[in-house]
């Protein structure tokens, strides 16, 4: 009878081997199938994989004007496992122009894992990138000298025009968020970094290609593997299709120089925006290759802020542009009539004084032609108290008050591709209540917003879509930068609160603005323009000059909002820049080359920026 004892022990010894067994088989498979880094020591000795970059998408005008392509860039890339035997670092620091420093600092950046997640020795890693052919040169002509040194081409952005920055954006280096987000980078790639460019990116990147080479014994390459089975090529980029007119663009960044301020032009039937243009702005050449960083940090620092896109970001109170929409809401809500008359008494008048010596009583179009404050004011308050003054329901009305402005497209940001857009403000009834306590605020509190001041701000952009909302008869389109491609979804079209009806005789208003009224100097009647000139409150300095306007006025074709800083009158400064830029569009032509030089020579930046 076999031992019980001994039965058992064979029992334990095999269960022993099949678990070493088991262990070998799966350190065999996390060596052969999860650690890279065997494969990469086997293939490392004899393969060389080679990324090919694809070429980036080019960017075109609304006219099919090139504006963005790409030009030849150079990188050195280094084996680091091949460069461990007498590598001459003196002479290669002298041929890439480096200190010793730099060099050990660089190399400590690519073999750090937590930096440069791809890292491996045995495949090539960037060493340095975006370097010109001039500059790559020296490198070029003592490789032989630099065991695992190799030189690999690539393409970097470059523009046709000095103009349009803050919409195409840049190109950068990637950051270590970037790698960590998104497997397709890998260390030493670019990426857009804003703008289109960033909006974009992973249309304009296309797809990266692989060529993988054999060498021999001795690091040389012998050619291609297997003939190229394991090959495959790059994909190009998506060209992209701007909306904007690029010399509309690039005359308006004209008339704005030495400036501090934004114009945006939008087509009221698509929303595609023709022109957004953001004062003081920079070369787009000047953030490409190896002076980025440097002129990056400049723009940065600059006290003006360029990189501010103020088109979007700034914000301010609209002043009498604001007016067209008092009105509008005044007619939908029955607070008043087209025929409806208000006194005003000029200079004299309370609680809000006029600016104009004109007639009285005033009518509604009259009203908008000569900016009359005392008539919007009672406009507002007539709105306001229309459904009774207790607290209760006076906060209702103002709330929906509120909701009628925010219908045009205000206090909130839209939804395209148009970046970094600021909110702005349209404040709820809660918000007077905390500063003034429930019952403690009524239309005398906030009369300023009557006349668009006051707690009330808005961006530029907005400024230019409630031009178009009104050159529309009561919608908008969605501002976009990119002609939509098959794969994105359609534009948008928003209608505000307030009836077609009411929109006649605003607009006619505003065409009497352009004929008789503020705007009556810088008008060509023949384009039948309609506009709204402002002035915005600086509590830092001289006020802001704004202007709003759309052409023509039976079949408007482009909406356009400017706001010039620190300059005083909007009739004086934004009108004729708004009526440039719309004789511009509409003609391909200045008429007025006096006016053209008169506001294209002015400045207004200030030295003692706040």
């Amino acid at each position: 009878m076999i031992n019980q004892q001994y039965y058992k022990r064979g029992y334990i010894i095999g269960g022993a081997v099949v678990l070493i067994a088991l262990v070998f088989v799966c350190r065999l498979f996390y060596l052969q199938v999860i650690d890279s880094s065997t494969k990469d020591k086997a293939d490392g000795n004899a393969l060389v994989r080679q990324t090919i970059y694809p070429s980036r998408g080019l960017i075109y005008d609304r006219n099919d004007s090139l504006i963005v392509f790409n030009q030849p860039v150079y990188d050195v890339m280094v084996i680091v496992r091949e460069m461990r035997k007498g590598f001459d670092t003196l002479s290669f620091c002298n041929a890439m122009q480096l200190t010793r420093k730099d060099f050990e600092k660089r190399m400590q950046e690519v073999c750090d894992r937590g930096h440069n997640r791809g890292y491996s020795p045995y495949v090539p890693q960037v060493f340095w990138s975006m370097l010109s052919k001039e500059e790559v040169a020296a490198v070029q002509e003592q490789l032989y000298h630099f065991a695992g040194v190799s030189v690999r081409k690539r393409t970097l952005r470059d523009y046709v025009y000095p103009s349009a920055a803050h919409i195409v954006g840049s190109v950068g280096e990637v950051n270590r968020q970037d790698l960590e987000r998104d497997g397709y980078y890998t260390i030493g790639d670019y990426s857009g970094r804003d703008g289109i460019e960033r909006q974009y990116e992973e249309l304009l990147r296309g797809k990266k290609g692989v060529e993988v080479l054999m060498r021999d014994s001795k690091g040389r390459i012998q050619g291609s593997y297997h003939n190229g089975e394991r090959d495959y090529p790059p994909q190009s980029g998506t060209d992209l299709q701007l909306t904007i007119d690029i010399r509309l663009q690039q005359m308006a960044e004209d008339l704005l120089q030495g400036k501090m301020g934004s114009a945006v032009a939008i087509e009221p039937k698509t929303g595609e925006v023709l022109a957004m243009v953001s004062v003081p702005s920079w070369d787009p050449h000047s953030l490409v290759g190896r002076q980025r960083s440097k002129n990056y940090s400049a723009l940065l620092s600059d006290p003006h802020k360029p990189l501010m896109n103020r088109a979007v970001q700034a914000q301010y109170p609209p002043g009498s542009t604001f007016k067209p929409v008092q009105a509008l809401i005044g007619l939908q809500t029955g607070a008043i009539t087209p025929a409806t008359l208000f006194p005003c008494s000029g200079p004299l008048s309370t609680p809000i004084k006029c600016t104009h010596n004109h007639g009285s009583p005033v009518s509604l179009e009259a009203a908008i032609e000569q900016s009359c404050n005392p008539y919007f004011w009672w406009v507002y308050r007539t709105i306001l108290d229309q459904n009774g003054t207790k607290t209760a329901t006076f906060h209702r009305t103002y709330d929906r008050w509120r909701d009628y402005v925010v219908s045009f497209g205000f206090a909130g940001r839209f939804d395209s591709d148009i970046s970094n857009q600021a909110t702005g403000s349209i404040p709820r009834a809660k918000t007077f209540s905390r500063i003034y306590g429930e019952s403690g605020w009524r239309p005398m509190t906030i009369r300023s917003l009557s006349i668009g001041q006051g707690e009330i701000l808005v961006t530029p952009l907005q400024l230019a879509n409630e031009a178009a909302c009104i050159a529309n008869g009561g919608y908008y389109m969605t501002p976009h930068l990119v002609r939509p491609l098959p794969s994105m979804p359609a534009v948008s079209r928003h209608e505000t609160d307030i009836d077609k009806k009411h929109f006649e005789v605003v607009q006619r208003g505003m065409a009497r603005v352009m004929t008789n009224g503020t705007g009556r100097h810088y008008s060509i009647p023949e384009l039948q323009m309609c506009g709204k000139t402002g002035t915005a409150e600086n509590p830092h300095g001289k006020d802001h000059a704004i202007f709003i306007g759309f052409a023509p006025q039976d079949d408007p074709k482009i909406a356009v909002a400017v706001v010039v800083e620190n300059a005083g009158f909007g009739a004086t400064w934004a009108c004729p820049v708004a009526t440039m830029m719309m004789e511009k569009y509409l003609t391909d032509s200045v008429s007025r080359p006096d006016l053209y030089d008169r506001i294209r020579s002015a400045h207004f930046i200030q030295s003692d920026v706040q």
